[in-house]
């Protein structure tokens, strides 16, 4: 959904909607903390990091290959 569309959406349901629906969020994150695994979390993170970087590199790597084609 794009930004665009959810301030659209927000604008239209009331703030009391929105606080039930923020309440309800953290209540379903917290229900699925205690199923998984203790460390889930920070794994998942570190996962999410590790991955962030790899695009990071393939990126950098491109770009070095853009730049040297062009000179």
């Amino acid at each position: 959904m794009s930004e665009e569309k959810r301030k659209k959406m927000r604008e239209k349901l009331p703030p009391e909607a929105l606080e039930h629906m923020k309440a309800a969020r953290k209540e379903m994150r917290k229900s699925v903390e205690t199923i998984l695994p203790p460390g889930y979390i920070e794994h998942r993170r570190a996962a999410r990091k590790e991955m962030l970087l790899a695009f990071r590199s393939m990126l950098d790597a491109a770009i070095k290959k853009t730049e040297e084609k062009s000179s």
